[in-house]
């Protein structure tokens, strides 16, 4: 007889036993991306996929990943590092978190400032209005991208 593991206790070990950046597990259905950022949930929503009631691990999470995961649906979010408005924000809904680190917040990959992610939902509660945002700030940093590659 096998062992029976949680669904977080999966995405979990999924998570830290591969190159996953984002893991998503509800019995034997497992869905995974090892795209960085934000990216791997917006795809999931977007997909029209039903979420609800996964758990969820992921590498970082702050706000803007945990009202991803209020939008999906999601009942349980690990992070290695989250930060305290992400744990706020799935405390609200009802979603329960655990972390390895709690950090104040999630900045920048160069290390100044605030993650563009954080700074388009710092002052939005409603989770659609914050894939929204989210999926605009998205656009902006690709075309100002694309502008430096031209």
């Amino acid at each position: 007889m096998g062992i029976i593991m949680s669904d977080i206790e999966n995405a979990k070990i999924n998570l830290q036993n591969s190159d996953f950046t984002c893991v998503l597990c509800k019995g034997d259905t497992v869905y995974s991306s090892t795209v960085s950022g934000i990216s791997p949930m917006i795809e999931f929503i977007s997909s029209g996929k039903d979420f609800k009631s996964f758990s969820a691990a992921d590498k970082i999470v702050g706000k803007a990943a945990a009202m991803l995961f209020v939008l999906a649906g999601i009942k349980e979010v690990y992070a290695p590092v989250m930060s305290e408005a992400a744990v706020n924000t799935l405390l609200k809904h009802g979603i329960i978190s655990s972390y390895d680190i709690l950090t104040k917040n999630i900045i920048k990959h160069d290390g100044y400032g605030l993650c563009p992610m954080e700074d388009a939902v710092k002052d939005i509660d409603e989770p659609l209005e914050a894939f929204e945002a989210i999926k605009h700030t998205l656009n902006i940093l690709k075309n100002r991208n694309k502008e430096k590659l031209a």
